[in-house]
């Protein structure tokens, strides 16, 4: 009787297998679609940008990169970059140690908050910042009395880049974060290391990956934003344009020039695009190589038999 039982099991197994299991034409028709559709939608546009940029020839893209207006932009578009991913990082990094950490009223509507860029578009947000701090704005009258600035000038365009672009380091780290625990955080504050000591050497080494990643993402939607900034800034051409308004700017002229122009600048963002595509593969590679050798070689130095976690843990904090 058993042996019906396991032939039967055994039956049932080949069966849900072979259930599974694509024939090769299934398969490879799949491949192609997948192949054409990356090619028509992806590679192509990709490589049209930089045929545009160089179809004029190496002088006049040249010299499209080095109109002055063109450099501000640049220049503008680092600053603001410099200023949005630094306070991002500062955010992201809290906000994912609250929510992975700790049990407090409010932590779901934490969450919500960080998740309302993803679902509110671009174009609103500005719309909201012009609201609140316009002329005409809530702020508007006590901003102008007081000689402040903010929408049609830099803070403007600072304010919109951080919001957009605020969920990327927190998204990352919140799932890294839950996933180590609290454990080695927990017996390190018990051993009487303080909490910036314990974020130094126990919390921040267990996530660098997830954090470099976030902070990667984050880098390439700060650069290349355009509904927020384009909101608040007032396209002031050497002073609030930054790359993606500059190559708007140019492609809407009416020359032949500004249209080669437009793509000579764009394809500096398609060329931060393949940065950022490099640098994200690279982090995926490395992290899947070194867990995989943490998992064949297992610990690198074994403990002495009667020596705990704890005692380990407190000689690294010493």
């Amino acid at each position: 009787m058993a042996g019906v039982v396991r032939r039967k099991n055994q039956g049932s197994t080949l069966k849900s297998q072979r259930a599974s299991e694509e024939s090769p034409f299934a398969k490879w028709i799949l491949i192609t679609a997948a192949l054409c559709f990356v090619t028509v939608f992806l590679l192509l546009p990709l490589m049209n940008v930089f045929y545009q940029a160089f179809s004029k020839g190496w002088q006049l893209y040249r010299h499209s990169m080095l109109e002055e207006d063109t450099i501000h932009a640049i220049k503008l578009t680092l600053a603001i970059t410099a200023i949005s991913v630094p306070l991002n990082l500062i955010f992201g990094l809290a906000a994912s140690w609250a929510i992975a950490k700790f049990d407090f009223p409010g932590k779901t509507f934490l969450i919500s908050l960080i998740d309302l860029p993803f679902a509110v578009s671009p174009v609103v947000a500005g719309l909201m910042f012009v609201v609140l701090f316009g002329r005409q704005g809530y702020f508007g009258e006590w901003l102008d009395a007081h000689d402040i600035k903010i929408i049609f000038a830099v803070p403007g365009m600072v304010l919109a880049t951080v919001f957009v672009t605020f969920p990327f380091v927190a998204r990352e780290l919140i799932p890294v974060m839950q996933q180590t625990g609290s454990e080695q955080e927990q017996a390190a504050l018990t051993l009487g290391a303080s909490g910036w000591k314990t974020f130094w050497l126990v919390t921040l080494p267990s996530v660098k990956w997830g954090l470099i990643y976030g902070v990667i993402l984050c880098n390439a939607r700060a650069m290349g934003e355009f509904g927020a900034v384009s909101v608040v800034s007032g396209h002031i051409a050497g002073q609030t344009d930054t790359i993606p308004l500059r190559v708007e700017k140019l492609f809407n002229g009416a020359s032949a020039a500004s249209g080669v122009a437009a793509f000579a600048v764009a394809s500096l963002l398609a060329l931060l695009a393949l940065v950022t595509l490099f640098l994200k593969t690279f982090l995926e590679w490395k992290t899947d190589r070194d867990f995989a050798r943490a998992q064949e070689a297992g610990p690198a130095v074994e403990p002495p038999p009667n020596e705990s976690d704890t005692v380990i843990l407190a000689k690294s904090l010493q």
